[in-house]
């Protein structure tokens, strides 16, 4: 168990590719329950529209995931200039495809096409990135349904060391839909006492300094420094950035989040890894969603039927 009055010469390192490997046994097991009861498998199917290709590449260790698990894996590739109808309109197709059980639209879409009316088009029971106002607004009434993933990750790896939360200060840094503002629900739901910091906030260093708990989810590499961290604190480092790599010399580029680790690792109780931390957690939620989802679609069918 990690307390925020701990302090030592360095932090536990928070392995979110382990946890997420137990979790993905654990979740094996109940999607073959799920077959033997509904005679076949929870059904995700991901729309990726244009090439870009960071997500090109997520979608690929989607599929590959679902397939691990035992998740069958729909994918579906348009062309970049398909137009906003057209998704539209698929979008609708999955919605009333009765075995689909979870959907997403990969971000970020093409300039032409409008993401909040598109993440608007999909049925709530099949939103399993928790970005509909639907579940979003449940999630705000402290009541969530399919939450986001990369929140709902961070908070099973706070669940993971073993800390109460209850009553502990936690300092959100960013105020997206998709990460800040679910966090601080989540952590909310727990008990904690949060604040939500941004780009306009005034000292963000001294509010950092007075937090139990730290989650960063802005994209500014190496933003929180080390002496920014009070010792023994909990870091979740969400940020995924890609920067030049001055130990190549070759002008290759690796990932870093926007915690200076080397740093921070100093002074923090426990603190997560990029890579290797929030990023495996983020798709092993996205596949719980998925059964989750799923068991909910089919025991509705299942009471209507009988």
């Amino acid at each position: 168990m990690v307390e925020p009055s701990q302090i030592g010469p360095s932090a536990q390192i928070i392995d979110g590719k382990r946890i997420a490997s137990e979790r993905a046994n654990v979740l094996r097991k109940r999607v073959t329950k799920f077959v033997a009861v509904n005679g076949a498998p929870p059904a995700l199917a991901v729309v990726l529209v244009g090439s870009d290709p960071a997500s090109a590449i997520y979608v690929r260790r989607k599929g590959e995931q679902c397939q691990a698990v035992g998740i069958e894996s729909i994918q579906h590739r348009l062309p970049h200039d398909t137009t906003e109808a057209s998704l539209l309109y698929l979008i609708a197709q999955l919605n009333r495809d009765a075995g689909v059980h979870g959907m997403l639209v990969q971000l970020p879409l093409p300039a032409h096409i409008g993401a909040d009316k598109v993440l608007a088009a999909i049925d709530p029971d099949k939103d399993v990135d928790g970005f509909h106002v639907t579940n979003a607004g449940q999630l705000a009434l402290g009541k969530p349904r399919l939450a986001p993933c990369t929140p709902l990750g961070c908070m099973l790896l706070l669940r993971e060391l073993g800390t109460e939360l209850r009553g502990k200060h936690a300092v959100v840094i960013g105020r997206s839909t998709i990460v800040g503002r679910p966090m601080a629900q989540l952590l909310l739901i727990a008990d904690c006492t949060v604040t939500i910091a941004h780009r306009h906030t005034t000292d963000l260093a001294a509010l950092c300094r007075a937090a139990d708990i730290v989650v960063s989810a802005v994209g500014i590499p190496a933003l929180v420094r080390g002496d920014w961290i009070r010792p023994g604190a909990i870091v979740i480092d969400v940020g995924i950035n890609r920067v030049p790599d001055p130990r190549s010399g070759t002008g290759a580029t690796r990932i870093v989040g926007d915690v200076a680790f080397e740093e921070a690792v100093g002074h923090a109780g426990a603190i997560t890894p990029v890579p290797g931390g929030v990023g495996p957690m983020t798709i092993s939620c996205l596949l719980e969603n998925t059964l989750q989802a799923a068991e909910l679609i089919e025991g509705r069918l299942a009471g209507t039927l009988g």
